[in-house]
């Protein structure tokens, strides 16, 4: 990201974002919008959650003009949710967030400066537990390797809670799933084991094969391997029913950053997210 005066207003610089992560976040608007049209006609109290909430803007690098993150996004929907919790590490961001009208003056609206994989679970999930019949939309945008298991397993296991999930593809390569996993960092595979749950990510990263002189090696298996497997634990480790295959989402110059994936327990819901990013699939940025 350039630190220049554009995108440095004040001294604080706001993300730049490219194509992708602007179809990201129109997938998440739209979707919160049905979510709530539906829910507002159920006799549930339901929530939006945003863990990696940010600033509130962007930089757009296709037009170089501020546009609205997640969770102004979500705080223009009509109707809106009775309840938010947006979540961030970093408390300038929070600061520059908290400035908004759209969050001013909203007691509905709760900014928390803190550690998602620790707010989450000891804060905010407490509050929308399926038999209190609450519910709510989770947005896990990760920057990278920086949310645990727990988080999304747990809401899996709820039952009240859908999610988007970022699943960083590009900085697990990087720092975990090397061609030559034993020269990978331990930092990087200790991360990579937290976001997993488990170190089973090994086997669905890897196969052993014999080589040409009768030894054994660990051969690296492709992204989309890797990303069967995640979705498969999705589902029967974390307990979500319904997760449908997850957009591929990418930078510049074409390779897949990370994947978009939603999981939830309601038919419907998978549905509405596999209509909404249909018209997005075989895109190039």
């Amino acid at each position: 990201m350039a630190n220049d005066k554009t995108n440095c207003p004040g001294g604080f610089c706001f993300d730049e974002i490219g194509y992708w992560s602007e179809v990201k976040l129109d997938i998440v608007r739209k979707y919160a919008h049905a979510y709530s049209q539906i829910l507002s006609k159920k006799p549930f109290d339901y929530a939006y959650i945003d863990a990696f909430a940010g600033a509130g803007v962007h930089l757009a690098k296709s037009s170089n003009e501020f546009i609205p993150g997640s969770p102004l996004n979500a705080l223009h929907v009509v109707p809106s949710f009775p309840r938010y919790f947006l979540v961030d590490l970093d408390g300038d961001k929070i600061d520059q967030l908290s400035a908004f009208p759209e969050v001013q003056g909203r007691p509905n609206v709760r900014l928390i400066h803190g550690d998602c994989n620790r707010v989450l679970l000891d804060q905010v999930f407490p509050q929308v537990r399926y038999e209190d019949y609450r519910r709510a939309l989770c947005v896990l945008d990760p920057y990278g390797l920086h949310l645990n298991w727990q988080v999304i397993e747990t809401a899996g296991k709820m039952g009240s809670i859908e999610i988007f999930l970022n699943f960083p593809i590009m900085d697990m390569n990087r720092n975990a799933l090397w061609r030559r996993p034993d020269l990978a960092s331990a930092e990087g595979q200790a991360r990579m084991t937290a976001f997993w749950g488990d170190e089973s990510w090994r086997q669905a990263a890897y196969r052993r094969e014999l080589t040409l002189f009768g030894d054994a090696e660990d051969v690296k298996l492709g992204n989309e391997e890797v990303v069967a497997a995640f979705s498969d634990r999705l589902r029967t480790v974390a307990g979500f029913e319904f997760v449908p295959e997850p957009l591929p989402m990418r930078n510049s110059t074409n390779a897949v950053v990370y994947y978009l994936f939603f999981a939830s327990h309601q038919r419907l819901a998978s549905k509405i997210v596999q209509d909404i990013v249909k018209k997005y699939k075989n895109r190039e940025g």
